[in-house]
C-alpha cells in the first residue's frame, strides 16, 4: 500500500480488517491471543490506523489420536485506503529509461537484524530465537508519509519493502524485475563486519524500504523530504545496465555475479514445480528465454485519445448487446469498455433471448460475446453456449438476421471468440472454397493450449493489415494484452486452409516476441497457435474475435506493466478498438 499514492490524510485514512485464526479454546491460547490483540491495538493507535471489520476462526484445532493438533496462532491484517489517482503508483521493477539513478534504503528496524522466523532460518531447518519487531511507531509513520510525498511529487521510480528474504533478496528482486544490474554498498554501523554480521544485515526481515530515484535534482529533494521528518536515509548505490550484480557490506564485496545467472537460481525451484503441472517442453522454452529477454518493443501507429464528447453525447443512438451465458465472467469489463466508447450497453443473458424477454433486433448495432467458461467448459470451450443458439430456432434466426445486416458488428473475446468460430461467423469464403479440395471443413476452432493448462499472462500482440472495422488505423502496432484461457490454440483442419486465413488478412492479430516477430515460442505465444494467430476477422471486416482480452486493459491502470512512452498517453491504446466500433456505427 505504501507504493500507491493515497488520498485524503494518507496513513490516517487507512482502515483495515483483522482476521484471527487461533485455537483459542485450548489452554493458554486465549491469553496469547489477548496479548497479540493488545500489541496490535497499541501499535495502531500510535500510527493512527483503525480496525473497522474482520472475522475470526477460533476453533483452529482438532483431536488426532487423542492429541490436540493446533494451528499456529495467526493474525492477518488487510489494509485499504482511498486514492485520488489509481495510476499514481510505484512498482518494484528497477527502471533504466531515466538514465543514472540511485538506490536508497530506509531502515525502520533501527539497526536491529533479527533472524527469527526468516526465510534463511527456515532454509536451515530453524525457527530462530528473536523475531523482527517495530520499536518505533513514529519512525514507521514518518517513513511511510515521506515515501507518500516522494510518490506524489513524482520523485520515486521504483520501490520495494524489505520483507521475505531480507535486504539482499529485496535488491535482487528489483533487479530481476527490471532486467538490469546494480552496484551497492550496504553500511554496517558496528565497525568491521564479521561473517555473522554480514548474514544478519543481508537476510534479516526487519521493517524497511528500498526505492530508486533518478540522479540530479530529485535526489536532493528526496533527501530533504526524509531529513525534514527525521527519517535516516542511506544511499546504497546505483542501478546499472550491464547486468552485473555487485553487493558490498562496509566496502567489502560479498556478492558479484551476473543478474541472469542469479535469476536462474532464483527461478529454478519454480520451474521444477512447473514441470510437474505443465508441458515440460514449454517450461524449458520459458526458462531458456529468460536469459535473453528484453523489454517488449511495443509501439502504436496512432495517437490514443479519450472518446470525444461528441460521441459520448450520442450514446442512445448506438446500442450494443453484451451477451453472456452460465459461467461467463467478463461482462463487467466488456460493458465498461463499450460504455467508455459512447455506446448504450445492454447486459443480456442467453435466457433473455431464449425466453423472448429481449430480441436481438434493429435496436442493436453491435453484439459482444464475453469471456469466461460457459457451462464450465464441460463439453469443450463454448460448445454448450453455441448449442443454445443452434438448437433454439428463434434464437438462431435472430443471430442469422443480425449477422446478415450490413450495419452491424460483432466482437468476441476469449470464450466469446471460441463461440463465434463454432457459430461459423469467422468462416472465410476463400478458405471455404478449399473444402472440396482438402476434403475437410474450413471452420477454424480453438483447442487446448500446447502447455496443457490454463494460461493467464500479459503477452504482446501485433495488429496486422486487415479490413477490420474495429482495428482501423491500428495496423503495425504492437501492444501488451491480457490472456486467460485453457483452449486458445487456433486449429485449422488443413495447412492450405490455415495459410489462406493468413494470406487473406483474416488472422488480424498475432502473438509476437520481444522483437515484434510473430512466434510460436512459449511463453510469448501462450497457447501454441500456428504462426502466432491470436484472433480472426470476417471477410467483410464487421465481425472480429480474439483470444486475448483487450476489454481487460482498456484502462491504463489495468496494465501490469507499461513503458514510459505509453504512460504519456491519456488513455490505453486498446481504447481505440471500441472507439472504432463507435465510428463505424456513425457511418464514418
Amino acid at each position: 500500500m505504501v507504493w500507491a499514492a493515497l488520498g485524503g490524510r494518507g496513513l490516517d485514512d487507512c482502515k483495515c480488517s483483522a482476521n484471527w485464526m487461533w485455537a483459542a479454546k485450548l489452554p493458554n491460547e486465549a491469553a496469547r491471543m489477548y496479548e497479540c490483540c493488545e500489541a496490535m491495538t497499541t501499535f495502531m493507535k500510535q500510527v493512527g490506523v483503525a480496525v473497522d471489520g474482520g472475522k475470526d476462526s477460533l476453533s483452529m484445532a482438532a483431536k488426532v489420536n487423542k492429541k490436540d493438533v493446533k494451528t499456529p496462532g495467526t493474525l492477518v491484517i488487510t489494509m485499504y485506503a482511498p486514492t485520488e489517482d489509481v495510476e499514481l503508483k510505484v512498482t518494484p521493477d528497477l527502471k533504466t529509461h531515466a538514465g543514472d539513478s540511485f538506490l536508497y534504503y530506509v531502515d525502520v528496524g533501527k539497526g536491529a537484524n533479527r533472524l527469527g522466523g526468516s526465510a534463511l532460518a527456515q532454509v536451515y531447518g530453524q525457527v530462530g530465537n528473536v523475531s523482527p519487531d517495530v520499536e518505533d511507531a513514529e519512525l514507521f509513520k514518518n517513513a511511510f508519509n515521506a515515501i507518500q510525498t516522494g510518490i506524489k511529487n513524482g520523485h520515486l521510480l521504483a520501490g520495494h519493502d524489505r520483507s521475505d528474504g531480507g535486504l539482499i533478496v529485496t535488491l535482487l528482486e528489483m533487479a530481476f524485475a527490471g532486467n538490469c544490474g546494480l552496484d551497492v554498498d550496504i553500511p554496517f554501523a558496528g565497525g568491521k563486519a564479521t561473517t555473522k554480521d554480514v548474514i544478519d544485515v543481508l537476510f534479516a526481515e526487519e521493517l524497511g524500504f528500498v526505492f530508486q530515484v533518478a540522479a540530479g535534482q530529485h535526489t536532493t529533494e528526496v533527501e530533504a523530504i526524509f531529513s525534514k521528518v527525521n527519517v535516516p536515509l542511506v544511499k546504497l548505490g546505483k542501478v546499472t545496465t550491464d547486468g552485473a550484480i555487485k553487493v558490498s557490506v562496509n566496502g567489502e564485496s560479498v556478492l558479484e555475479d551476473q543478474m541472469v545467472d542469479l535469476r536462474d537460481v532464483w527461478e529454478a525451484t519454480s520451474f521444477e514445480l512447473e514441470k510437474r503441472q505443465c508441458n515440460p517442453e514449454c517450461v524449458a522454452q520459458e526458462q531458456r528465454s529468460l536469459r535473453t529477454r528484453t523489454a517488449p518493443a511495443w509501439k502504436v501507429t496512432y495517437e490514443p485519445k479519450p472518446t470525444p464528447e461528441r460521441q459520448l453525447s450520442t450514446r442512445a443512438q448506438h446500442r450494443v448487446a453484451v451477451l453472456r451465458e452460465e459461467g461467463s465472467n467478463g461482462e463487467r469489463e466488456m460493458l465498461a469498455a463499450f460504455h467508455h466508447a459512447g455506446f448504450e450497453v445492454w447486459d443480456i443473458t442467453m435466457s433473455d433471448l431464449v425466453n423472448k424477454r429481449v430480441v436481438l433486433d434493429e435496436r442493436f448495432r453491435g453484439v459482444a460475446f464475453v469471456g469466461g467458461f460457459t457451462f464450465a467448459d464441460v463439453l469443450g470451450s463454448a460448445k454448450g453456449w453455441s448449442g443454445v443458439v443452434k438448437f433454439h430456432g428463434d434464437v438462431l434466426k435472430q443471430f442469422t438476421a443480425f449477422k446478415a445486416r450490413e450495419d452491424t458488428f460483432s466482437f468476441g473475446a476469449c470464450n466469446g471468440c471460441q463461440f463465434m468460430t463454432l457459430l461459423g461467423w469467422l468462416d472465410h469464403p476463400e478458405a471455404k472454397a478449399l473444402e472440396e479440395e482438402t476434403k475437410t471443413s474450413a471452420q477454424p476452432r480453438f483447442v487446448h493450449n500446447e502447455s496443457g493448462r490454463h494460461e493467464s499472462r500479459f503477452v504482446s500482440v501485433q495488429i496486422q493489415e486487415s479490413n477490420s472495422v474495429m482495428l482501423r488505423g491500428m495496423a503495425g502496432s504492437s501492444i501488451g494484452v491480457w490472456v486467460s484461457h485453457g483452449e486458445g490454440r487456433a486449429h485449422f483442419t488443413h495447412p492450405k486452409i490455415q495459410e489462406k486465413y493468413i494470406s487473406s488478412g483474416a488472422a488480424a492479430i498475432r502473438y509476437v516476441d520481444d522483437s515484434n516477430v510473430p512466434t510460436e515460442e512459449y511463453p510469448f505465444n501462450p497457447n501454441g497457435s500456428p504462426q502466432g494467430i491470436a484472433g480472426l476477422v470476417s471477410s467483410d471486416g464487421r465481425h472480429m474475435c480474439l483470444m486475448p482480452h483487450p476489454e481487460r486493459c482498456f484502462l491504463k491502470y489495468q496494465w501490469p506493466y507499461m513503458p514510459a512512452e505509453f504512460e504519456a498517453h491519456p488513455v490505453s491504446p486498446w481504447m481505440q478498438i471500441f472507439q472504432n466500433a463507435k465510428t463505424f456505427c456513425e457511418g464514418q
